[in-house]
């Protein structure tokens, strides 16, 4: 993982911030944790790192993907959870957060999202789960010249800052700090996602070229492995997770035999691999009642 530009004394003056400073005591708020998740897209893989600044309290993290500076510019960030945009607005001269959105996740809980290229949403807006907040970019105080990373916090209402920054936990697991790289199970559900990611029931180096919305009840996946030539189908559910009900995943490689995954499952149907490079696929699936099925198509 690349670290990000160091940002200037000057910003850690107006923040309040001392690199090197004991790590404050975490707080209780007032109510349960949320069911946070990544503020990235399902599957995705990002390294954070809470040691990459001179302007980092205990906790914040700072997260990047890729080998060089620009990687990850513009990539989408989304909602940890689901709540009320309460800023969404370029903080000028005020601190280095450049554009931030902050989000009321309800009883007393809140997260930030610095430094976006992009806002995506506005003040007042009602976000769910994994929801497009904006996207990755380097905004800051004027002056600051900054990396594109994410800058995400968690904090809490029932005292004052620093002593408000929490520990960021995704699904459940407390991140590893001072640095960790971690799997987006950000796929949706508000709270009761898929512990699953379509990557992780392909298997290693497939990444997702497609995907259709099956309703409310899931979400069907084309990926492809370049080293292999292989696709691959999945069907991941959103609703009855646990619960064995009807669930398919298909996958047609054009000038063969239709190749299909159906049963009652807990968590995804699938997978259901072909070769099929520089060759047209059809694809599709059903969970519920919803179901998708697509043109041949992907054919390079």
């Amino acid at each position: 993982m690349r670290l990000k530009s160091l940002v200037t004394a000057g910003l850690a003056v107006v923040l309040g911030l001392a690199f090197g400073a004991a790590t404050a005591p975490a707080a209780s708020a007032a109510g349960p944790r949320p069911d946070f998740q990544m503020p990235f897209p399902c599957g995705q893989v990002w390294t954070g790192n809470s040691n990459a600044s001179s302007a980092h309290q205990s906790y914040e993290i700072d997260f990047n993907r890729g080998s060089t500076a620009d990687a990850d510019l513009g990539d989408p960030v989304v909602a940890a959870a689901a709540g009320t945009v309460v800023i969404a607005a370029n903080q000028g001269s005020t601190n280095g957060f450049g554009n931030l959105v902050k989000i009321d996740h309800g009883g007393g809980w809140f997260t930030y999202y610095a430094h976006l290229r992009v806002m995506s949403v506005s003040q007042g807006a009602q976000v769910s789960q994994g929801q497009k907040i904006g996207e990755v970019g380097n905004t800051s105080k004027p002056g600051n010249n900054i990396s594109p990373h994410l800058h995400y916090e968690v904090r809490t209402s029932d005292t004052s800052y620093p002593a408000n920054i929490q520990k960021a936990v995704f699904d459940g697991v407390t991140f590893g700090y001072p640095v960790q790289t971690v799997t987006s199970h950000n796929c949706g559900g508000g709270g009761s996602a898929n512990p699953y990611t379509p990557q992780e029931v392909c298997g290693s180096g497939y990444s997702v070229i497609d995907s259709a919305a099956l309703g409310t009840a899931g979400t069907v996946y084309l990926l492809y492995n370049s080293g292999n030539g292989n696709n691959c189908v999945v069907t991941m559910k959103k609703t009855s997770l646990g619960t064995a009900t009807a669930t398919s995943a298909y996958l047609e490689v054009q000038g063969r035999s239709r190749v299909t995954d159906s049963g009652d499952y807990g968590y995804y149907a699938g997978p259901v691999r072909a070769s099929a490079a520089d060759t047209c696929v059809k694809w599709g699936g059903k969970a519920g009642s919803s179901s998708y099925d697509s043109p041949f198509e992907h054919c390079g």
